[in-house]
């Protein structure tokens, strides 16, 4: 009890400079823990997410660019896919189902999708469909819309309003299409990119005002589900390797993983500076009761006079030290909650994908752990000063 008394007494006697280092512990805690939960999240999480379909039939090009334009909404199509190609892989055998889109268009920034009422009978994830929270489906052959939950949230869009489209992915309110689309439905929350879409009959942005006549029965990208887990090798070979026009991204997962594994570089970068701050936060609790020991010389000569021992005077340098670090990094997860919020709604409004900052990662448990640990070996040093604290030396008049 004696220690934790003298130990309390410290951190409230040098109160400001504990919680300076408490803060920038909590800082670099909240950082570590953030870097590595982002990482991995975002990896399970996109690599996870394929809209319920096995590959992504389109122009010739990059298969990362299709599958992020056609499945993320993200990137500019590679090009378009005629009617005669989309009708022939939807008459394949090796081919369940084969969904079009096309894009090109806007509402305010979020993408305009053309594509047909079947697509909303995919299961995005097993067991699990798109479902409409109010509302109905948009007629193919008419002027309307149906809305994903985030894009009608953001646009302030209801049933029965109605809009104009812009031309292009970019919103420039100069682009605006006379074609008037009227909201017959909203889509359920799916934390996919659909919640991100506009979605339209395909016929109706194919013939929007502007765009080429010669083009209207054009598609962006085909949307396949296969019958078998085999069936793409054949689809591989047939359009990647004795085809030239068009390019097949399957598997869809792997395309993702991909991604990631070449940016991964870039985790590593942020997962490096966390581990520096820590340090540097670390040395600052070092720092910050090593100065304090010239002050405290004589307090330790004279608990040391009543009776105390050195590993006493040493255990509670070494507990000031890692109670400065529970304590930040209690408070880091204050700051790992801000700035998961934050990332979290970036991420959200980009990609239509959710984080969910406060499901489990084993580093919410390993970063505290580790940094309360880190803190207590700082401690070491002004602890082996204390224990070297001569008691006759310190206890002898100054004047």
């Amino acid at each position: 009890m004696t220690i934790f008394l003298i130990v309390r007494r410290s951190l409230r006697q040098h109160l400001l400079s504990t919680v300076i280092t408490a803060l920038s512990i909590a800082l670099a805690g909240g950082l570590l823990i953030s870097v590595w939960v982002v990482k991995v999240q975002s990896k399970d999480t996109f690599t996870q997410v394929n809209s319920g379909f096995d590959a992504v039939l389109g122009a010739r090009g990059s298969k990362l660019q299709l599958v992020l334009n056609s499945i993320f909404h993200l990137e500019a199509s590679p090009g378009n896919v005629s009617a005669a190609d989309y009708e022939f892989i939807k008459r394949n055998r090796l081919v369940k189902r084969a969904i079009p889109i096309a894009v090109g268009d806007n509402l305010r920034g979020f993408r305009i999708v053309g594509t047909i009422p079947e697509m909303f009978d995919v299961e995005y994830a097993p067991g699990r469909k798109y479902v409409l929270e109010e509302g109905k489906l948009f007629d193919p052959d008419a002027k309307e819309a149906v809305l994903g939950n985030f894009a009608a949230r953001k646009l302030g869009l209801k049933i029965g309003d109605t809009f104009h489209p812009f031309h292009g992915l970019v919103y420039s309110a100069a682009n605006q299409h006379p074609d008037v689309f009227k909201v017959t439905g909203i889509l359920a929350s799916s934390n996919t990119p659909i919640d991100k879409v506009v979605w339209i009959p395909i016929h109706g942005l194919q013939t929007l005002g502007g765009h080429d006549p010669k083009l209207a029965t054009d598609v962006s990208a085909v949307l396949i589900q296969l019958r078998t887990g085999t069936a793409g090798f054949g689809l591989d070979i047939m359009y990647n390797r004795q085809g030239n026009r068009l390019t097949l991204a399957w598997p869809i997962e792997s395309i993702i993983a991909d991604l990631f594994s070449k940016i991964s570089w870039f985790d590593q970068v942020l997962a490096l500076i966390a581990y520096l701050v820590a340090l540097v936060s670390a040395a600052g609790v070092l720092v910050s009761i090593y100065n304090s020991m010239e002050a405290r010389r004589r307090d330790i000569a004279i608990l040391r006079a009543l009776g105390a021992r050195r590993r006493a005077i040493v255990g509670a340098i070494v507990l000031e030290a890692t109670s400065i670090g529970i304590i930040g990094m209690a408070l880091s997860f204050v700051v790992y909650g801000g700035i998961l919020m934050v990332v979290a709604a970036i991420v959200r409004a980009q990609t239509g994908v959710r984080l969910e900052p406060w499901k489990y990662n084993p580093a919410m448990l390993w970063a505290p752990l580790g940094m309360i640990a880190l803190c207590a070996l700082s401690g070491l040093v002004p602890a082996w000063k204390a224990y070297r604290t001569d008691v006759a030396e310190n206890l002898a008049p100054t004047s």
